[in-house]
């Protein structure tokens, strides 16, 4: 029923990022370990960190601290606003949680594209939007380069 429909898919909502970032975390465990890497690692090879972007929540009907908390791994970083870092600061909790819960992890993405929700086009359309606003912010950096360097200012 449409009811049945809509609490299903209400149950989903949120859960994309967090579930898609706990098995990207699983992916690079995987990159970096092993008799492949170990080889590389003895020739000075160094694995990189996984990067968190810009993880304030957005909704405000989400926890404040929700993705910063959600994110803590090893060997991550995690840019956060100043209004997140102070949440999380005031009631944040410091509990390592991307390999927590990977089976729901893996459950939420596979009910997600049963619902007809496709997480490559999700993923595809966040990166190029992504990659725009970089783009953009980019070239506003600059126009604000050649600005001061015009007036003297630098």
């Amino acid at each position: 029923t449409g009811t049945e429909d809509a609490a299903r898919l209400q149950a989903l909502k949120g859960k994309a990022a967090v579930a898609n970032a706990k098995l990207a975390y699983q992916q690079y465990k995987t990159l970096f370990s092993g008799p492949r890497w170990e080889t590389l690692a003895v020739g000075g090879a160094q694995s990189q960190r996984l990067l968190w972007a810009s993880t304030g929540t957005k909704d405000p009907a989400y926890s404040d601290v929700l993705y910063i908390e959600s994110l803590i791994g090893s060997d991550t970083v995690n840019t956060v606003p100043p209004s997140t870092l102070d949440a999380f600061r005031d009631h944040g909790s410091a509990q390592a949680q991307l390999e927590v819960n990977l089976d729901q992890a893996q459950a939420d993405l596979a009910a997600l594209e049963a619902e007809g929700i496709s997480m490559d086009d999700v993923t595809d359309t966040l990166l190029t939007e992504g990659l725009d606003k970089f783009v953009v912010a980019y070239e506003k950096l600059l126009d604000a380069v050649a600005d001061a360097l015009k007036g003297g200012q630098v």
